[in-house]
């Protein structure tokens, strides 16, 4: 296994990612574990998405809608995890 570092965290950035692994019983490395191995499932995610765009499975969503789904559903999980919104 590799060890991940990331370096100029905001004190109170981490202080919040402390309080919310505390909340879930874990420590701050098993919640942002949690946190990075969900971020990469979410890409295996997105290429079922693209699978689906395609229309060989019958749907009729069009892709920019599901992804404009997903943004508005992860931007109101993170509102409500406390997670600062991002320049991206």
């Amino acid at each position: 296994m590799v060890a991940l570092q990331i370096r100029d965290v905001p004190d109170e950035l981490r202080d919040r990612l402390a309080e919310l692994a505390r909340q879930r019983g874990q420590s701050l490395q098993a919640y942002l574990f949690d946190v990075i191995s969900d971020e990469a499932r979410r890409q295996d995610n997105l290429a079922v998405i693209d699978r689906f765009s395609r229309g060989r499975y019958g749907t009729r969503l069009e892709k920019p809608d599901v992804l404009d789904a997903l943004r508005v559903g992860r931007r109101e999980r993170d509102v409500a995890l406390g997670v600062p919104e991002s320049d991206q």
